[in-house]
């Protein structure tokens, strides 16, 4: 259908998933008008998931990973405004301009936010070659041309997902690797501390020498690094770290514009940051009824689904009269999904684990590294973790969504 607005122009900022998918589903609405898609990154756009695994292992070449869309023409069928490696510099929101980076502005009527994350980077590695973060492409290639020549002690600073996925890639390729992290516990912050320590012991169980509650103090090595310094003087050697202590929303393009920034740039439970402005995937903090907390998802899954979101709600905006389409002014709240790949176990998760009163196993065990774990939060079901039980993680996927009771989700579990 058409919208009747072949004259206006809408600004995408952040050419990656969220961006994409976004400017796609502007266009399958109807949206006849210009959109600009600016992104700061001179490669087409591309997904990220495969980077810390098969781009890393050397399974998949870099074109693999390019994104794709339902059009039959793929991206050039979007007719879009390409504006890449262009970064955006500033907002003016009451000339309606995003500012961009040597100059140029670009006038916009509607506008997506959709800068992402960026790696937190560890102070005196600006120049020691051998340090690397993982968020582009050519993170990955430049870390599997490393391992290709012939790395064999990897030093991973992080014990997140992205840490956790390189350490497994690393260790499968038959480096020796070492996981040095801040917290008592591996990924506890993102499944609880019970499960974290599973996850610990999968790895020491392929031979990572997981060090936990160590600080790093800095790095030694000439031009090149060669050790780890932690806080206690201890060196740990290293031909090749990584560093994955977690993203900083790109928002500093944001200050000064009068948008609510804090942790990403805050919206009400639509997506709506201001009159015309939405925000969508990693860089977007929002409201969600279901758990009752401010949301920042940095998941694949929540990229696409909020930047399909985010479409409507602009567009309802453009429009003038939300009344006329009241699923675009709905709330965005879904439970939030994603898979990791660390060895051969698929670890999924879906809902939340945070503020967890409680965490059962329903299914299988730990010892066999094959299991469905729930979380209880009150007396309700808010999430459920699973290693290689893909199916049933789908089952208890659809009890969190409908807000299912934990009596409903044990009886779930209960054999016949």
């Amino acid at each position: 259908m058409s919208t009747g607005d072949a004259g206006r122009r809408i600004v995408v900022v952040g050419a990656s998933l969220a961006g994409v998918r976004t400017a796609e589903e502007l266009r399958h609405q109807g949206f006849e008008g210009t959109i600009t898609l600016v992104g700061d990154e001179i490669r087409e756009p591309y997904d990220r998931p495969p980077l810390s695994k098969q781009v890393l292992a050397g399974a998949w070449p870099a074109e693999r990973t390019a994104l794709t869309v339902m059009h039959p023409d793929g991206l050039a069928g979007l007719d879009l405004d390409w504006r890449l490696g262009v970064r955006a510099n500033h907002l003016d929101l009451t000339s309606r301009r995003v500012l961009l980076a040597g100059g140029g502005d670009v006038p916009f009527d509607g506008l997506v936010v959709a800068t992402g994350a960026a790696p937190r980077e560890l102070p005196g590695t600006e120049t020691l070659a051998g340090v690397h973060t993982l968020r582009t492409l050519d993170d990955s290639l430049a870390i599997r041309a490393a391992l290709d020549g012939g790395v064999r002690r990897v030093v991973v600073v992080g014990a997140g997902f992205i840490g956790a996925e390189v350490a497994a890639t690393c260790r499968t390729a038959g480096c020796d690797v070492t996981i040095l992290e801040a917290l008592p516990v591996p990924l506890g912050r993102a499944l609880g501390d019970e499960m974290g320590a599973v996850m610990g012991e999968l790895h020491r169980d392929h031979g990572v020498d997981l060090r936990l509650a160590v600080g790093v103090a800095g790095f030694e090595g000439g031009d090149r690094v060669t050790h780890v310094r932690l806080a206690d003087d201890s060196l740990v050697d290293a031909d090749l770290v990584v560093v994955g202590i977690g993203v900083t929303p790109n928002t500093g393009w944001l200050e000064g514009s009068g948008l609510a920034l804090d942790d990403g740039l805050v919206c009400d439970a639509t997506t709506r940051a201001a009159p015309g402005v939405v925000a969508a995937g990693d860089v977007a903090r929002w409201p969600s009824h279901r758990f009752g907390e401010l949301m920042r998802v940095e998941h694949w899954d929540n990229a696409i689904a909020m930047g399909e979101h985010a479409a409507r709600r602009l567009l309802a905006d453009l429009a003038g009269d939300p009344a006329d389409d009241p699923a675009s002014t709905a709330p965005y709240d879904p439970v939030p999904w994603f898979w990791s790949d660390q060895y051969d176990r698929k670890i999924q998760l879906a809902g939340r684990s945070a503020g967890a009163d409680e965490v059962r196993i329903v299914d299988g065990s730990i010892d066999e590294r094959r299991f469905v774990a729930l979380y209880r939060r009150g007396d309700r079901l808010v999430g459920v973790l699973a290693m290689n039980r893909p199916r049933l993680l789908v089952t208890y996927r659809g009890l969190v969504e409908r807000g299912a009771a934990w009596d409903e989700a044990l009886a779930q579990a209960a054999p016949a």
